[in-house]
């Protein structure tokens, strides 16, 4: 038998960036052009060093760091205050690190970002730069598909009456083949003066026919029309699903979200 073995590296995300505070920059060479990764899914904690025009740490006790993310359309959609990690001994001398959270990046799509930190106090701000070609602001790359990330809700907005006193409405696909015998699925009801019986229906069958597909019950619950919203919670593995309730739903229900 044959064993491959694969390092793996678990080191620091660690970029140098260059403070202007002594006039300007004599040394013409690119300071870095290392682009950053981080990823979707995950806390990534990312470590700065803060240098003068002579490669060396500058002291930075007395600034707080701030790093601005800035997406393609050049819109800010992140800005943390840095910690600063600088005691006044060599090691850590201009040092700082700032969480990107998984929060942070919940809602933006994979796509380059470009950052820009300064250093703020008391006295006012110091712009840091890229590189010594005067550049504020650096790369990026957010990563969207190295970790799993929740996929996106259907969402129901039309109902329409297939029987009389019931009204049903448009089904939504389960992806029975990317989930197992225990697929957990969530559908959350938003409603406004609703009341009556909120059913949701599943069927095994692999196309739908209208009036020959036959539908189940999985779940049922009642809605009061004092309540804004109904959630379901409920696990198997379903062709399709839909909603079905017993009271006119027009104006009254606004949508169903249904993640699977």
């Amino acid at each position: 038998m044959f064993m491959q073995l694969t390092p793996r590296y678990l080191v620091k995300n660690k970029t140098n960036i260059i403070a202007n505070e002594a006039g300007f920059i004599t040394e013409y060479r690119s300071v870095y052009t290392r682009q950053i990764k981080i990823f979707k899914g995950i806390d990534n904690v990312l470590e700065f060093r803060v240098l003068n025009a002579d490669q060396k740490p500058v002291d930075i006790q007395s600034y707080t760091p701030i790093i601005m993310l800035f997406d393609e359309n050049q819109n800010l959609v992140i800005q943390h205050d840095c910690t600063v990690l600088d005691i006044g001994t060599t090691e850590t001398k201009g040092k700082c690190k700032v969480t990107i959270s998984e929060n942070d990046l919940l809602n933006l799509k994979q796509q380059y970002l470009s950052y820009s930190i300064h250093l703020n106090s008391s006295t006012g701000n110091v712009l840091t730069y890229s590189d010594s070609y005067f550049e504020n602001k650096g790369t990026i790359y957010l990563d969207g598909q190295s970790l799993p990330a929740p996929k996106s809700a259907h969402s129901i907005t039309s109902f329409s009456e297939e029987v009389t006193g019931t009204w049903v409405s448009e089904y939504v696909e389960a992806q029975p083949a990317l989930n197992g015998n225990e697929a957990l699925h969530t559908a959350l009801v938003y409603g406004a003066d609703f009341a009556g019986d909120i059913t949701i229906q599943g069927t095994l069958e692999n196309q739908i026919d209208p009036g020959i597909t036959k539908w189940f019950d999985i779940e049922t619950e009642t809605m009061t029309a004092d309540e804004t919203h109904k959630m379901f919670n409920f696990n198997g593995v379903f062709s399709y699903v839909r909603v079905a309730v017993d009271a006119d739903p027009a104006n009254k229900i606004s949508k169903v979200l249904i993640r699977n």
